[in-house]
């Protein structure tokens, strides 16, 4: 098949993502072995870790690339603090730092970025703008607070690279923020789900009516609820607007967007990474649409890479031409949860995600926490749900208690709280709370 542009490339932001599956192929080799001759003399974490490596193109990645871990880095930053090895410029060249959220241990990995870099995150944010249907004339706020985590670093910065009007709205309230957004007839908001559904219920506590204001597009991250259809249809609904979501890691970078033609599904933009999915027991390569646990290699952040990334996210991925022309790898339903989250009671497994989408169904749940015990043989799971103004709190409990027994093999013990009882948050949300013995 040709890989000639199709008639959609006029919205794209590069014309490498109207490229056919064997047309990708090629320009990722050729990508990947760019950075392989500029990272090896000088970046002591990879070339101590490819010791002896010569690259052939042709042949499986697998087979020459070892898989890089967390663990790895996050053992690498404190054998070599602050910053690691895994740079491949002397430290005068870089200009950005921003942090991971932390991990298990409860300490963040930091992440430096050179100039250059950079460049490359505003172009991977442009591609995801592009394929929200999101032009120069969009005015994008962002009720984001602006400290070391990434976040919505790269969008803004990529936003006014392509001549947006972009709103900065960190240090406000909420009330505040959407008083900010509506005065300035703001077009597209940045933010994380949780946040989305937060000024939601700010403006109708305050009578704003969010349908009504200019808003059309909401760009979601951070957090799986972008892709959790009960979530989604509820943002929605509650703004009247699109929900586009997007994925993306510190130490990955912006590599999953949604387009505007087919919801309900990442791509994931393999012009600027390989992407891969494995059993994460084996580790063995799993069947197209088959779940599995997500491998990367960004192939444009040459200054701190990372090469067959074990996410630690479950996805199932398919490859084919989709409805927007893309050949792009496309994550059905997004993340599907991270391996590292996934709860057992009872001997079954679940993720957060499908809990989510559970409750989610509820309107009259304005927020919720879970509770998993760990501290028994057999790990019980306890919800608390915060009833929205005029909803009668037993009669909740007992109806979200009867959707989660018939989507689960297992009871669990639900019940309202006062309102205003349970925490609200800006970025991502913590409202699974496990105890351990």
């Amino acid at each position: 098949m040709s890989s000639a542009p199709s008639a959609h490339v006029g919205r794209y932001f590069c014309p490498e993502e109207a490229l056919d599956r064997a047309a990708l192929a090629a320009h990722q080799r050729c990508k990947l072995a760019a950075l392989l001759a500029e990272i090896l003399p000088t970046n002591r974490f990879y070339r101590h870790k490819l010791a002896g490596l010569t690259f052939d193109p042709e042949r499986d990645l697998a087979d020459q690339l070892s898989f890089t871990t967390r663990a790895e880095l996050e053992r690498d930053q404190r054998e070599n603090p602050p910053y690691g090895s895994n740079l491949t410029y002397p430290l005068e060249r870089y200009v950005r730092l921003h942090q991971t959220s932390g991990s298990t241990s409860g300490r963040p990995m930091r992440w430096l970025d050179t100039t250059e870099t950079w460049d490359w995150w505003k172009k991977c944010w442009g591609t995801i703008f592009a394929a929200a249907g999101i032009t120069r004339a969009d005015r994008i706020f962002f009720p984001f607070s602006f400290g070391p985590f990434v976040g919505f670093w790269g969008a803004f910065d990529s936003a006014v690279a392509l001549g947006n009007l972009c709103l900065p709205a960190g240090g406000m309230t909420t009330p505040a923020r959407l008083k900010f957004m509506l005065d300035n007839a703001c077009t597209v908001v940045c933010c994380t789900p949780t946040y989305a559904l937060r000024m939601a219920e700010v403006a109708q506590e305050q009578g704003v009516d969010l349908p009504g204001s200019p808003v059309r597009a909401l760009v979601v991250a951070g957090e799986p609820g972008g892709s959790i259809p009960a979530t989604r249809q509820r943002i929605e609904a509650a703004w009247g607007a699109r929900v586009f979501d997007h994925t993306g890691m510190t130490e990955i970078g912006p590599i999953g967007f949604e387009c505007l033609e087919a919801p309900g599904g990442v791509h994931l933009n393999e012009t600027e990474c390989i992407a891969e999915v494995i059993d994460p027991e084996t580790g063995k390569p799993v069947g197209d649409g088959e779940p599995g646990e997500l491998i990367l290699t960004n192939l444009g952040r040459f200054g701190s890479p990372v090469l067959r990334y074990r996410t630690r996210d479950r996805v199932r991925v398919t490859r084919g031409r989709c409805a927007c022309g893309r050949w792009l790898a496309r994550m059905e339903g997004g993340i599907l949860g991270r391996y590292d989250d996934m709860i057992t009671v009872r001997g079954n497994n679940f993720f957060p995600a499908t809990l989510e989408d559970v409750i989610r169904r509820f309107t009259a749940v304005a927020e919720y926490r879970v509770e998993v015990d760990d501290g028994n043989a057999l790990a019980e799971i306890s919800v608390e749900v915060e009833p929205a103004p005029g909803a009668d709190g037993p009669d909740l409990a007992k109806a979200v208690a009867r959707a989660m027994g018939e989507t689960f093999p297992f009871r669990a013990a639900v019940k309202a709280v006062p309102s205003g009882a349970l925490p609200r948050f800006e970025m991502k949300a913590a409202r699974v709370v496990r105890k351990k013995a």
